[in-house]
């Protein structure tokens, strides 16, 4: 499942993160890191999917 989280989050990051944690914290920091430059919000997206709790 992972695998196509990270697949969406290659598209739209703030999807991707919405996914794995909802309307938390992490979700509105990845829409400023995505506003700012698509590569933070990529590499912040990939990171909170990828890290395990």
């Amino acid at each position: 499942m992972d695998i196509i989280r990270i697949i969406i989050a290659i598209f739209l990051p703030p999807l991707g993160v919405f996914l794995q944690v909802g309307l938390g914290g992490a979700f509105w920091l990845n829409i400023l890191l995505t506003l700012l430059g698509y590569v933070p919000g990529l590499v912040h997206a990939i990171w909170i999917i990828a890290k395990k709790d």
